[in-house]
């Protein structure tokens, strides 16, 4: 299961991110149990106000919001051990040019990859990106 969160751009403007977003993780993993959380959940941060804009976050702040907040989140409800196990992908206009900024990040397991999919130039740069990650 993927659950995809992510803030619009008011709220972002607001800095209000994290609360938002750590909101979305614990509303969106209700009833699960700790083993499903760690083993059969995926969690895409998408920020909406990125989503097909060609406007990404920056793996710093894309690294955080995995890292501080949504594994945060997940720990605070479900353990750590759920957190550290839990896959963390970053969408939202994830491109050629960017992916790997995504990639390298420490928080960051992969990249959700829309609109750049479609095009086979742009989403095999993408996955050769991911493999020197």
């Amino acid at each position: 299961v993927i659950l995809c969160v992510g803030e619009p751009l008011t709220v972002r403007e607001r800095g209000e991110t994290g609360d938002f977003v750590a909101a979305q993780v614990v509303v969106g993993l209700q009833g699960l149990a700790p083993a499903e959380v760690a083993n059969r959940v995926v969690i895409a941060y998408e920020p909406i106000w990125a989503i097909g804009s060609g406007e990404a976050a920056n793996g710093t702040s894309a690294n955080w919001v995995a890292g501080l907040v949504i594994r945060a989140a997940v720990a605070s409800r479900w353990g750590r051990t759920a957190a550290e196990r839990l896959r963390v992908l970053y969408g939202g206009s994830v491109s050629q040019s960017n992916a790997a900024e995504f990639l390298v990040q420490p928080e960051i397991d992969g990249a959700l990859v829309g609109g750049a999919s479609l095009q086979a130039d742009a989403f095999a740069a993408i996955v050769k990106a991911a493999a020197g990650c």
